[in-house]
């Protein structure tokens, strides 16, 4: 009997959450008595514990590991997560910035992709996003996807938020931290941008690795969303796209004070709503 060596492609993600501690103070923990930024209080419960729940709960989620420096910050969430019958995420070390600690991470997986990867601050995820995610990940035949949610979706919902946007031709756009790795070429993707993120100390080299013809494009206004997707294809040889969240909540993140208070206001109003 001949045996079988093909490939067959997991049927679901291993979610990555990032929860590195960023060099120096960190107010927002130190204001909440924490120790690090993802175990600040949303709603009563640590923000990582809102994330890993949320993914937890996602059918499209098979296995959710943390990058973090301590196994032992997961201990603080642990009876949030378990509590209904959720699995305790595994931990792996983070590395000096967040592309290398995401090319650990997955590096360091038994299992092969899907990957699905996001960041412990994002405090309003829920099982639905995290499906509707996938859902386009899948959709858009790419090795390597990223979400965003335009300028007109965030402000529609909440017009005060203050958001990072990318102006481009065809809209702005804020990123939503959800990626999603598709197939193992991927992974050159993440060492692409880890080489990028080595250089943002100096501008000028960064945007040259990321090619000066897009750099102009950007700057005159004649780069869209595609544009920019293709151009990473075509550095890194790897199928890459951005796919576009209707979705307000999946570009609000706690980077800061006013974040904080945002979704603490909307996790209010969804506990109202579910009442």
């Amino acid at each position: 009997m001949r045996e079988d060596t093909s490939f067959t492609e997991p049927t679901t993600f291993t979610a990555l959450v990032l929860a590195g501690q960023r060099p120096g103070r960190d107010a927002l923990a130190e204001s909440s008595g924490v120790s690090h930024r993802c175990l600040v209080p949303t709603g009563g419960v640590p923000m990582l514990a809102r994330v890993v729940e949320a993914l937890n709960r996602s059918a499209d989620v098979g296995r959710v590991v943390v990058s973090v420096e301590a196994p032992t910050v997961l201990d603080a969430i642990a009876d949030f997560v378990t509590q209904d019958g959720g699995a305790a995420p595994d931990a792996v070390a983070t590395a000096e910035s967040p592309s290398q600690s995401v090319l650990r991470a997955l590096k360091s997986l038994p299992e092969g992709p899907p990957y699905l990867i996001t960041t412990a601050d994002h405090a309003l995820l829920t099982p639905a996003l995290v499906e509707r995610f996938v859902a386009l990940a899948r959709d858009s035949g790419a090795a390597v996807v990223t979400g965003v949610a335009s300028a007109a979706t965030i402000q529609t919902a909440y017009p005060d938020a203050k958001r990072t946007y990318l102006r481009l031709r065809d809209g702005s756009y804020s990123g939503c931290n959800l990626y999603a790795v598709l197939d193992p070429a991927g992974l050159r993707v993440v060492d692409f941008w880890g080489r990028v993120e080595q250089e943002r100390k100096r501008p000028w080299r960064m945007a040259w690795a990321l090619g000066p013809t897009m750099l102009l494009r950007y700057l005159l206004g004649r780069l869209s969303l595609d544009d920019a997707a293709c151009h990473l294809s075509k550095l890194t040889g790897v199928s890459c796209a951005a796919v576009v969240l209707p979705v307000a909540e999946a570009a609000i993140d706690v980077d800061k004070a006013a974040d904080l208070t945002l979704v603490e206001s909307i996790l209010r109003e969804r506990s109202d709503a579910a009442a």
